[in-house]
């Protein structure tokens, strides 16, 4: 017969266990300890927790992305005046503009007049803000309106917008011509195969200089001028020096510039070692062109003890109206030389067995046979027929 209902069940068959939940009887069987299932259970919490706040900062930030993203493209249809100003403002009013004098930089330079030599000591210290797309390679040349063949070119300062120049230059201007005088400093970028870049451009009437003071400022660059009086023309060669074999090469590459009317026009290379004439080499003459192409090499021997005692100088020569052979320009390197031929020597210097090439523009000749100490060759009368 059946058990009634509400009596109690049945004793469980022999062999068999009552199983009265799935949760404790693994945790009976676990051989780890509760505090370390509880630590387990805590750190997969916090990770769980770490990982939903990350997702929400993900998305809430891309959110705030899209809206600015849709705010910047709807800029352009702004309506109010005051907002388009601050997203742009006109072009006519942005510093720096063409009308803006302060785009050109800043020259710091010192002046002393000399009553007793007569002499303009313009001591060129540093320069500050100069304009040009990225770096330059700067460089100041100082004249004297009254002295128009005579000037000075200070180093290249490599990748800056602030040289440090440093450099002293004098110019002899009689006390009488001081008031008439101008002094002119022109910035430039130098460009090793092209024509150099205007920087900024200072003009400076002598006339205002205090012949008992010395007068140290800073003063605003204006804008290049028109441009420089006509030049004698450019030469361009490359130097190398070997230390080990003590082999100077010289590579006369072109001329540009040249006046039109100059005939056969040729370039001689000349070596002085203590202000003595030592070695001279010249290249083919070049008929009917203005701007001749050599590509000449010249060889000489100058022991490493004595390469700060040289001076090398190029010369162009052509003839002119008078059918004679006369010297256009010159360019002169070496240890007492100034400006870019001295950069040029000191490059050549610095990378040893490697050819150097630069655009050098000519001096007159004059000029550098002055600061040689070179006497002009004495010419015999002619004798009349």
């Amino acid at each position: 017969m059946g058990r009634p209902p509400g009596s109690p069940s049945a004793p469980a068959p022999a062999g068999t266990t009552a199983l009265p939940g799935l949760t404790p009887d693994l945790v009976a069987q676990t051989p780890w300890p509760r505090w370390a299932l509880v630590l387990v259970a805590l750190a997969a919490g916090v990770l769980t927790v770490s990982c939903l706040l990350w997702t929400f900062c993900c998305r809430r930030r891309r959110h705030k992305k899209q809206l600015r993203d849709k705010e910047a493209v709807g800029l352009g249809s702004a309506h109010s005046s005051t907002t388009t100003h601050l997203v742009q403002p006109d072009v006519d009013k942005q510093p720096g503009t063409l009308e803006d004098p302060r785009q050109w930089g800043r020259l710091q330079l010192s002046l002393e007049y000399d009553l007793g030599s007569q002499e303009i000591r313009v001591g060129l210290k540093q320069a500050a803000d100069l304009r040009a797309r990225g770096t330059a390679d700067p460089y100041a040349r100082v004249s004297v309106s009254t002295q128009a063949r005579h000037g000075h070119e200070t180093k290249v300062h490599r990748g800056t917008l602030c040289p440090v120049f440093e450099e002293t230059c004098c110019f002899h201007v009689p006390q009488a011509e001081l008031p008439q005088a101008t002094l002119q400093v022109r910035l430039l970028d130098f460009k090793p195969f092209s024509e150099h870049q205007p920087l900024g451009e200072l003009c400076l009437p002598l006339g205002s200089v205090d012949p008992q003071h010395v007068l140290e400022r800073w003063y605003q660059l204006g804008p290049p001028g028109p441009g420089e009086p006509e030049r004698t023309g450019e030469l361009c060669f490359s130097l190398q020096y070997v230390p080990s074999s003590g082999r100077l090469t010289v590579v006369v590459l072109e001329a540009r510039g040249l006046s039109p009317g100059l005939a056969e026009p040729y370039v001689k290379v000349q070596l002085m070692v203590n202000r003595r004439k030592w070695k001279k080499r010249k290249t083919s003459a070049k008929r009917g062109t203005a701007t001749p192409y050599f590509n000449e090499a010249f060889t000489f021997r100058v022991p490493f003890s004595q390469v700060q005692s040289v001076d090398l100088v190029l010369a162009v020569w052509a003839r002119g109206l008078q059918f004679r052979a006369e010297p256009v320009g010159k360019v002169l390197l070496g240890s007492r030389a100034s400006g870019q031929p001295l950069q040029h020597w000191a490059d050549m210097l610095a990378h040893a067995r490697r050819p150097i090439a630069q655009w050098h523009r000519l001096r007159p000749a004059r000029e550098v046979d002055g600061f040689l100490a070179l006497q002009p060759r004495l010419r015999l009368p002619v004798p009349h027929s």
